[in-house]
């Protein structure tokens, strides 16, 4: 399963998601084998998920997709004629917070919790984007900042806002000192996707690549 969902360069977070699903899946059935189980059992747990758990009708389609993959892209199967009870969507209209009040919070923010906090709402990146931002991602000098590996697998470009740069930089100058104490005592190595952690063996512990603005 995670072979395959890398195979199709999805985000990692999805795979974790679609392994996690799978797991579920087959554990409610008594650990049988997906090879052994069809529409029914799939139909079974989906209801499940629905009036047992009361899960949010985007959690329930998160464990169909998972399924689903898994059948088609995995085992080569077509799942017919899914009919399960599906979940409510939430009909609650979402909190937006003011300019003033997002301020406020991050007021109180600090240290990297803040300038996180300001990345994401100065530029409008998901949590998951502003986390794994690296060095690499950074031009000072053109202030900008590369956002990889998105929710469709595009990067994009966007501008890095002139009030983080100065606690950015000395925040970076200080991650480095702690990376390189933690690469000479052996460790400070970083996941690499894909085929990169082979094509650049090093790279996993090199500062440019390795140090997180989030670290």
């Amino acid at each position: 399963m995670r072979d395959a969902v890398r195979v199709k360069h999805y985000s990692y977070s999805t795979e974790k998601t679609y392994v996690y699903w799978i797991r579920r899946f087959i554990l409610f059935h008594d650990k049988r084998h997906p090879n052994e189980m069809s529409t029914p059992e799939v139909t079974q747990f989906l209801t499940h998920l629905a009036v047992t758990e009361h899960v949010a009708a985007t959690t329930q389609n998160q464990a169909l997709n998972a399924i689903v993959f898994l059948y088609r892209v995995v085992l080569q199967q077509e799942l017919v004629g899914i009919n399960a009870v599906r979940a409510k969507k939430s009909r609650y209209l979402p909190t937006v917070l003011t300019p003033d009040e997002v301020q406020q919070v991050i007021f109180y923010l600090y240290g990297v919790y803040k300038l996180v906090g300001q990345l994401l709402y100065g530029r409008g990146l998901r949590l998951s984007e502003g986390l794994q931002l690296r060095v690499k991602d950074i031009d000072f000098a053109q202030q900008q900042l590369v956002i990889r590996d998105t929710k469709d697998q595009e990067s994009r470009v966007t501008m890095l806002p002139n009030r983080v740069i100065e606690p950015l930089q000395a925040h970076l100058q200080t991650v480095r000192q702690l990376h390189q104490q933690d690469l000479d005592r052996g460790y400070g190595s970083v996941y690499l996707p894909f085929a990169l952690e082979r094509k650049y063996p090093h790279a996993d512990r090199g500062l440019d690549l390795a140090v997180c603005v989030s670290c």
